[in-house]
């Protein structure tokens, strides 16, 4: 809701909820009480309902409910972006990493893996975009250029990631809580992160290339933001300079990727509240590996912005309308 009132083409027509139907925007949100829209109220999620007022929907629903919504919505003629991940791996891969069998696996083919970077054209008039996760968001653009151009073998690549307590979302949970998270840091679901398989199947559309990853998530004591430190074997001969120009070249020209030159370091709050991945690759010759960095707002260019960069997208609006750059440091 904060970006879309930004939007210069988009309006809110229906905000859909679960427990917090009946209530308007601002009690939920009381953040977003000077929005036009912040006296609207929030109506229960109904297909037809969606279909009648809206011609973009955007999905955020858990795991495994958007799967059963979208087939009426996508038949009605309604563009939909899932920020779940339904509609992000084969049909065979969801009962081993997301516990379900997929209500509407025919449309696993018809969804485009939405990172703009490396997919805008078949994002161009989809009708059913996949937003990805944020862990994999910020791997997947860092190592697929490398992988593409050469620069690491295709073995395993391990992906070691840091997020804050905003990634779990809303809900009460004790693993959570302040007394459990501050002065605390900590591995959750490994190895079995349902991002995992998202990393791998994204790296081998980006690049034809299907290297097995090893992913081992971590939360942090902070809210916001995402970083992914990735470890690849060199192909001989590969400096930092080569992986940076090759960041650089592949990402010319790209208004929310951020790659820092040589002896620079990421941070990730310098990407806070906004569309921006900041990049960074550096070529330990001791050890022969790649060490790949990438840093960015787990709920912009992590999951909301890059929502909304996939609906520009797909309508054919200006890719950056909406999205902020600068962000709110320190």
């Amino acid at each position: 809701m904060r970006l879309l009132a930004a939007h210069r083409h988009a309006q809110v027509t229906l905000l859909g909820a679960k427990e917090s139907a009946g209530k308007t925007l601002a009690e939920v949100h009381p953040h977003l009480a000077s929005l036009p829209i912040a006296g609207q109220t929030l109506a229960p999620i109904d297909a037809s309902a969606v279909t009648e007022a809206a011609d973009v929907a955007f999905c955020a629903l858990p795991n495994g409910t958007s799967a059963t919504l979208v087939p009426a919505l996508l038949e009605a003629g309604v563009r939909v972006i899932d920020l779940a991940g339904d509609f992000r791996l084969h049909a065979e891969d969801y009962p081993e990493w997301y516990g379900f069998e997929h209500p509407a696996p025919a449309l696993l083919e018809k969804a485009i893996y939405g990172v703009p970077e490396l997919f805008g054209a078949q994002i161009a008039g989809a009708e059913l975009v996949a937003n990805p996760g944020c862990y994999a968001t910020a791997a997947i653009l860092g190592i697929a250029p490398l992988l593409g151009e050469g620069l690491i073998e295709p073995g395993a690549i391990r992906v070691d990631g840091k997020t804050g307590l905003s990634g779990a979302g809303k809900a009460a949970n004790e693993s959570t809580l302040y007394t459990s998270t501050e002065e605390s840091l900590r591995p959750y679901r490994v190895p079995r992160h349902q991002h995992t398989p998202e990393i791998e199947r994204g790296l081998e559309l980006a690049t034809g290339v299907a290297p097995p990853v090893l992913f081992v998530p971590h939360l942090v004591p902070a809210v916001r933001g995402v970083l992914t430190t990735s470890y690849a074997t060199l192909t001989e001969g590969t400096t930092t300079e080569a992986l940076t120009e090759a960041l650089t070249v592949a990402y010319a020209g790209r208004a929310f990727v951020r790659v820092m030159a040589p002896g620079g370091m990421i941070d990730s709050k310098r990407t806070r509240g906004t569309n921006v991945i900041e990049l960074q690759a550096v070529a330990d010759a001791r050890t022969g590996t790649a060490i790949v960095v990438g840093a960015l707002d787990n709920l912009v260019k992590g999951a909301a912005g890059q929502a909304i960069q996939n609906m520009n997208l797909a309508l054919g609006l200006d890719e950056a309308e909406g999205l902020p750059t600068l962000a709110v440091y320190p």
